[in-house]
């Protein structure tokens, strides 16, 4: 069983749900940009221009001179960086969606870090910084900091695996937490997740798909492919190109969402969101998909990439967050890195 030791009834919230503040680190591992790390800082700069009218942004670097250089940047960048908090924690890399830790109430509505542990995706070894980070943003949260634990053994699982709509029902792929290839929690089987979002997320349903993007080297990470956008609402991408190979991963994604959808009464709709076209670097495809957006409190960011898709990807935002100003940010210089904005952010509720 999950080992919820405090016996805490947990509950998740959806990531539209008022933010107190957004945390992120500043880009400074040069090897995830080869040859094209110059521009990302500048990206960074426009993010949190947007993110810091609303929320509070705290900014991860490593020492005082990157502190300085940051600054510089989001000056610049007309960004004034009252209200924005540096903190000195040292980061493999950017990705705070998948080493921060996911903050969730208990029954009387205080705030939990939960943190899993982060072992670099099961594919860098480098990834003792970001683990560390994680425990380090929980202190500075001053809440309750829980480990997750399953049979006694820490669990290592990344923000950017999982979804939720704040009302019990998780998105994930097999392919990310189920197939050999993922080694994250080895004999781990579907019931052993089930049971595990159930005690730590409050979960009354895991709705499993079975795979991510071509491209994508978390092995399937949900945040690409398929995301809440209310409770009862869930956007899938879907390539305009049928010869594009993931077409078939949207058609087999489709059919398992539809067959999977609760029935408690509400009138789920499965809204499709364009993929762009393939993007290429040094031979490898990218990961880029509009679905690794991010909701803030007043905006929504939305990675684009001068893409005739682009223009569409915003339309369906826009009407799905009517809310909230929606913003594309581009993306095509970041995307080399694997990620997007929904992998650079983590959002702490209020």
């Amino acid at each position: 069983m999950a080992d919820n030791s405090l016996n805490l009834t947990l509950n998740w919230p959806a990531e539209w749900q008022r933010h107190c503040a957004t945390w992120i680190a500043w880009p400074h591992n040069q090897d995830d940009w080869p040859n094209k790390f110059e521009p990302v800082p500048w990206v960074y700069a426009e993010i949190v221009r947007w993110l810091h009218r609303s929320e509070t942004v705290h900014i991860l670097v490593r020492d005082a001179a990157e502190e300085r250089a940051a600054i510089r940047v989001l000056e610049s960048s007309h960004v004034t960086v009252d209200g924005i908090r540096f903190h000195h924690i040292r980061t493999n890399r950017v990705w705070t969606r998948d080493y921060a830790p996911l903050f969730v109430y208990d029954q009387r509505g205080h705030k939990v870090a939960l943190k899993w542990q982060f072992r670099g995706w099961s594919k860098y070894p480098d990834w003792q910084d970001d683990n560390e980070a994680g425990l380090e943003i929980a202190k500075l949260s001053e809440v309750n900091l829980v480990h997750v634990t399953y049979q006694g053994k820490p669990v290592v699982l990344e923000g950017g695996a999982i979804d939720g709509n704040g009302a019990g029902v998780v998105l994930a792929t097999e392919e990310c937490l189920l197939s050999e290839q993922q080694q994250r929690n080895p004999g781990f089987s579907r019931e052993d997740y089930e049971k595990l979002f159930q005690d730590w997320l409050g979960a009354h349903q895991v709705i499993w798909l079975a795979r991510g993007l071509l491209g994508d080297d978390t092995h399937g990470h949900i945040d690409d492919i398929a995301r809440f956008a209310g409770p009862d609402t869930i956007l899938l991408v879907k390539p305009t190109d049928r010869q594009d190979p993931n077409y078939a991963v949207y058609e087999e994604n489709y059919e398992l969402l539809r067959k999977q959808l609760p029935a408690n009464g509400r009138s789920w709709r499965i809204v499709e969101l364009p993929l762009p076209e393939p993007r290429f670097f040094q031979g490898q495809r990218l990961p880029a998909s509009y679905a690794n957006f991010y909701v803030a409190n007043r905006v929504v960011l939305v990675p684009t990439f001068n893409d005739p898709a682009d223009r569409a990807a915003l339309n369906v935002l826009s009407e799905l967050f009517p809310d909230r100003n929606v913003v594309g940010i581009y993306s095509g210089d970041l995307i080399l890195g694997l990620g997007a904005l929904h992998c650079l952010t983590m959002q702490e509720p209020a």
